[in-house]
């Protein structure tokens, strides 16, 4: 008790000694009981509560957790939604057979223009035949392409007039115009119509159905016997070519029955379906065949005067590297022999034997009827090639392709219907 009053007498003389000689600094000192201090943040010291919130903190926090959960309930939503969606697109695209179009009812045939012009590797002209309605026909192909060559001997036989365009093989130049990138293509001219017909078996059927019907039919009105149908084939689009096998005619003009179209019909669908399956995997069965193939497609083809030297080495080198590995997958995929020759001379035998059935030159009888040029033709693409070679030697395939190759280059178009 003493000590707090000495302090306080010290405290009250000190004040009056700082006035009495007019000190410039005046020092209010408070009591430490007293002192206030200001701070701006909360000065945590030992003991302090780390988990201490006040309320204007508390009910922040709970707002900032509602509008989490809102963000994250409508993510979900959307990622339910978007799921939806992308599963049922998924499940349409994955279906084994979806129509999604149909080209007859736009008539895609149709071209707005002809294609650019390319010179021709050679023009086809039959002396006193002219082509039906006046038709300018131009021929996109391969030279030894076997559908390709199926369409040239049907035009050869009929004796049309057309204009070759060659293909390269490898830069496709020829065809960047068209939609459609495999050969044969036929564009036909007439007025102002520019029509496109894909597919051999379409340019035999529709061509033929014109010139039986050339008075009284137009060549627009047969492709429309003929649709594309697009559709998707486990998520792949794929199409297809309904009725290519059949002969959009008035059958009271032509002397056949019944069952001999139906013969045809059947016979050129095997030619596609199998003969011609049995071809790659035979001529390119080694490296050695694939190369001497396209050394002879390109001496037939002409392929010096049409392509530059390097465009030709590319298609000769490159396109027989290709087609030996294709080969062994055609091999696989349309269950050859593990000799592939001899699945060759098995269809060369099938096809002979119906023909010694019927006791005739031809499957047509005493003329070639289009199975006849159909075989020929695609066997006309590997004349040249080892794999013919060896048939002609194991079978009797080639009694009957001589006897074709004199009708077919000597009919030049004349009695069409006969």
């Amino acid at each position: 008790m003493s000590l707090a009053r000495a302090l306080l007498s010290t405290r009250t003389s000190f004040t009056k000694a700082c006035v009495s000689s007019a000190c410039p600094l005046f020092i209010r000192v408070q009591p430490p009981c007293i002192r206030r201090l200001h701070v701006s943040t909360p000065v945590l010291g030992p003991g302090a509560d780390h988990k201490y919130q006040s309320q204007e903190e508390k009910d922040e926090k709970a707002k900032a957790g509602k509008k989490k959960k809102r963000v994250v309930m409508l993510g979900m939503m959307a990622g339910v939604v978007g799921g939806g969606v992308y599963g049922y697109l998924s499940y349409k695209k994955s279906q084994k057979v979806t129509t999604i179009a149909n080209d007859s009812l736009t008539k895609e045939f149709l071209l707005d223009s002809a294609p650019p012009p390319f010179p021709p590797a050679r023009s086809i002209t039959t002396p006193g035949c002219t082509n039906p309605q006046g038709l300018k026909i131009t021929l996109f192909q391969y030279q030894t392409c076997p559908f390709c060559c199926k369409a040239r001997v049907f035009l050869d036989y009929f004796g049309f007039s057309y204009d070759v365009i060659e293909v390269n093989s490898v830069l496709r130049t020829q065809v960047k115009w068209s939609k459609y990138k495999k050969v044969p293509i036929v564009v036909v001219q007439y007025g102002d119509k520019v029509i496109q017909v894909n597919d051999s078996s379409v340019i035999v059927s529709a061509l033929y159905s014109l010139l039986v019907d050339a008075g009284d039919t137009k060549l627009e009105e047969v492709m429309d016997c003929y649709p594309t149908i697009k559709y998707m084939d486990e998520g792949v689009e794929k199409a297809e070519i309904q009725n290519k096998y059949f002969l959009m005619f008035n059958e009271t003009k032509v002397a056949r029955t019944k069952e001999d179209i139906v013969e045809e019909r059947r016979w050129r669908r095997w030619v596609d379906d199998n003969l011609v399956h049995a071809l790659s995997p035979n001529v390119y069965r080694t490296p050695g065949e694939a190369l001497a193939a396209f050394q002879w497609f390109s001496e037939v083809g002409g392929w010096e005067e049409q392509f530059s030297a390097w465009e030709r080495y590319l298609v000769i080198y490159l396109g027989a590297t290709v087609m030996w590995l294709l080969g062994k997958r055609l091999k696989k995929r349309h269950n050859l022999k593990d000799d592939v020759r001899q699945s060759l001379y098995d269809q060369c035998n099938h096809w002979l034997k119906s023909i010694s059935k019927k006791g005739t030159p031809f499957m047509g009888g005493e003329q070639p009827n289009l199975s006849d040029l159909a075989v020929f033709g695609v066997l006309t693409a590997v004349e040249g090639c080892e794999a013919f070679r060896d048939a002609r030697e194991k079978t009797k395939i080639g009694e009957w392709f001589d006897r074709m190759k004199g009708v077919v280059g000597g009919r030049e178009g004349r009695a069409l219907l006969e």
